[in-house]
């Protein structure tokens, strides 16, 4: 438990760290180099493009991570669930709570965050926050927005070594080929330390982006089933239901506009269950 609660706090740290060293890198590395290129029409640069772009993307994975902290799945305990049935003392709530939980297959007790959550799917350790109603939405594009970030980091990356270091990547294990050859020209001292350290982040970025990118498919299944992990994991049945209900439940009548910004759970059908 112990070791949970450290990863809790370590995985929240890296991700900004990595933000942040993905945000200096494409301020004072990658844009700065793109300047450089002579252009005819300096307003559709590919300089002030990229940025755009580059912002859009952190903007919204960024905006909705900040919004699956706050916007914790719906509470049903462990006071609201034990409190409101007169069930023990304070100390004996969090029991309480897990009882309550194991009656209802759309809650789960989550020892971490001490509640019972609604519609549990799993607990994120890169948030530090269960992952349920409330911010399913937010999670999951978090994670595409994430996803498209790192990845197009790396293709700014790709194109900065390219020019720097004169590599050509029109072989398709070239990107493959890249680290070890950079190490090995790292020690002999024909690449610099800051050269390297972006060949690094190229595969760094590749992993989390690809590891977004699959989360995030993985949820979108889920979500079109109508399932969370946690029904998946304890083998519960869920009732079958049209795809699209079930997406607009998740992703409320004006998905659109949440594609476009960071946003709440505007129109889905989570608060109309809570006020029932």
């Amino acid at each position: 438990m112990l070791i949970l609660r450290l990863l809790n706090v370590v995985a929240p740290v890296y991700f900004l760290c990595i933000s942040l060293v993905t945000f200096v890198l494409q301020l004072f590395l990658f844009l700065p180099n793109m300047f450089k290129e002579p252009t005819i029409t300096p307003l559709f640069s590919p300089a002030l493009l990229h940025g755009a772009l580059f912002l859009f993307l952190s903007a919204n994975a960024l905006g909705n991570y900040i919004l699956v902290i706050q916007n914790s799945p719906e509470d049903l305990g462990p006071r609201k669930t034990a409190g409101a049935k007169g069930v023990g003392t304070p100390s004996e709530w969090p029991e309480a709570g897990r009882k309550a939980s194991s009656s209802s297959q759309s809650t789960h007790f989550c020892r971490l965050c001490a509640r019972v959550t609604l519609r549990h799917d799993h607990h994120c350790f890169f948030t530090g926050n269960c992952i349920g109603s409330r911010n399913m939405r937010n999670f999951i594009m978090f994670c595409l927005y994430t996803s498209l970030a790192c990845l197009y980091s790396m293709v700014a990356g790709v194109a900065y070594i390219s020019a720097v270091l004169s590599i050509s990547f029109a072989h398709p294990l070239a990107f493959l080929t890249l680290l070890p050859h950079s190490i090995s020209q790292f020690f002999s001292g024909a690449v610099l330390g800051s050269e390297m350290f972006v060949i690094l982040m190229l595969y760094l970025w590749f992993g989390i982006g690809l590891a977004c990118a699959g989360f995030c498919c993985h949820q979108l299944l889920l979500v079109l089933r109508g399932q969370t992990r946690h029904q998946v994991r304890k083998g519960m049945v869920v009732r079958a239901r049209p795809w699209r209900k079930n997406l607009q439940e998740v992703f409320g009548k004006r998905w659109l506009l949440g594609l476009l910004i960071p946003m709440l759970n505007v129109g889905s059908e989570y608060p109309r269950h809570k006020a029932k």
